[in-house]
């Protein structure tokens, strides 16, 4: 817990602090505490409110908007063998998009003090803290705020009649991967396939850090060639 030239407190507020560790940050937060008590991130206790969610805040809240979309789309006339094809090509585009933001931009590597803690309070403290359940998912309020400009991204390479479906798509596909997330660290799957899933999950917090970031399946990784090693994958 002690880096070379800063120690981190784990009984004080972490976001303000974890800015300090400059370069030994990197060594720092990919040195997990497996314990299912999340730090406290803020001293303030509405913000930090903010960052705890529990999991099925994530469904509650978007499931219903996802409707909406669908339904917006269907009203401008699209048959449903139309709306159905709008959804799944919403969805395998989120696949992508999760691949890409968790490998570039979850695992940006940071040394400055504001990158720090940034990258704490995006990735990092899951990382250091993998088991804590109420930061498993992402808060709604941020998420919000951040799908104005991802409406606006799809609006611009489709029609407005295709565009609700299409984000509908994309949407789901997040409320997807927010659940099946939440499942990898604290379910007990008994099937193969989840069971698997999960083990891909924990090689890549607990062994291989820069590879498999895929969450709801491992298909980008063996497209771009970041596939944990088998042999370690086949350890867990």
């Amino acid at each position: 817990m002690v880096a070379q030239e800063f120690t981190v407190d784990l009984d004080k507020p972490l976001v303000f602090q974890v800015g300090h560790l400059g370069e030994d940050y990197e060594e720092w937060v990919h040195q997990p505490i497996v314990s299912r008590e999340g730090p406290r991130f803020f001293e303030n206790d509405f913000v930090e409110s903010l960052t705890r969610t529990v999991w099925w805040a994530i469904p509650s809240i978007w499931l219903p908007v996802v409707c909406y979309c669908v339904l917006k789309s269907v009203r401008m006339g699209h048959a449903l063998p139309e709306i159905a094809l709008m959804v799944v090509s919403g969805i395998f585009i989120w696949t992508l998009l999760e691949y890409t933001l968790h490998r570039f931009l979850f695992h940006i590597k940071t040394k400055s003090y504001w990158g720090n803690t940034l990258h704490y309070l995006l990735h990092g403290c899951h990382h250091k803290h993998p088991m804590d359940g109420l930061r498993l998912v992402f808060p709604p309020a941020a998420a919000a705020i951040l799908l104005v400009p991802f409406w606006n991204m799809v609006l611009l390479f489709a029609s407005p009649s295709i565009t609700p479906a299409l984000f509908g798509g994309g949407l789901l596909g997040y409320v997807m991967y927010d659940c099946t997330h939440y499942y990898l660290h604290h379910g007990h799957p008994g099937n193969d396939v989840p069971k698997n899933l999960k083990k891909y999950h924990m090689n890549h917090h607990f062994r291989v850090q820069d590879k498999g970031f895929g969450i709801t399946s491992s298909l980008w990784d063996r497209v771009f060639g970041t596939l944990p090693p088998s042999k370690m994958a086949t350890k867990m």
